[in-house]
């Protein structure tokens, strides 16, 4: 293996070690959750506000403090799995959430959750997995999406040139992702982000797309 073959799969281990069950657990007992903005997105809400399905099968993956989950139950919605890496994150979740049926709550990895959903709300999991992992990501999303099944929901789009998370990207990096089994809908600068991410996120709409039209 040639040098930097060798560093780039030292660094992706290294990713790979860092961001377990531990690391985030550790963040949350910390309370190191800068990636909470403590609402519910307005992109999201607004996107929300126009979804005609209030008994959809919606996931929400590494969920955090799941301010999404509460503004749909709010909003009549009745079907919604929330799952994180995190104990502590678990523990808060199922608190907050006691007494309320329309909102399962999953302590489980997202790479090895089965389920079958119509909707999948993507806020700041994305750019806390490992680059190397995004791939992965969006396979995982397709199998867990019921046909013409949907992500929606931000993503950075900035560098933040540093080896932990968030980890940033941009548009056409995200294409190239998510291309090979979505139908990208929309993709673009999010024009209604919170004045502190004002200018640096991208709202996706994608479409899954049939298994027999997936590239990989």
């Amino acid at each position: 293996m040639k040098k930097e073959q060798q560093n780039s799969a030292d660094c992706a281990l290294q990713n790979e070690v860092l961001l377990d069950q531990n690391y985030w657990d550790q963040r949350w007992q910390s309370r190191q959750t800068a990636w909470d903005i403590g609402m519910a997105a307005p992109a999201i809400t607004q996107y929300m506000q126009q979804y005609p399905n209030k008994n959809a099968a919606i996931l929400i993956p590494g969920c955090g403090n799941a301010y999404e989950a509460e503004w749909l139950l709010k909003n009549g919605f009745t079907n919604i799995t929330l799952i994180d890496i995190a104990p502590k994150a678990v523990e808060v979740l199922k608190a907050k959430f006691a007494g309320h049926p329309e909102v399962k709550v999953l302590l489980a990895d997202f790479f090895e959750h089965q389920g079958q959903y119509d909707l999948m709300i993507e806020q700041t999991f994305f750019c806390a997995i490992a680059p190397a992992k995004r791939k992965a990501y969006a396979k995982k999303a397709s199998t867990l999406l019921k046909a013409k099944g949907k992500i929606i929901g931000l993503l950075f789009n900035k560098d933040f040139n540093q080896p932990h998370p968030p980890f940033g990207g941009n548009i056409s990096e995200y294409s190239a992702v998510f291309e090979p089994y979505f139908s990208l809908k929309t993709m673009h600068p999010c024009t209604n982000s919170i004045t502190p991410r004002a200018g640096t996120e991208v709202f996706i709409n994608l479409i899954k797309i049939k298994r027999d039209e997936q590239l990989f």
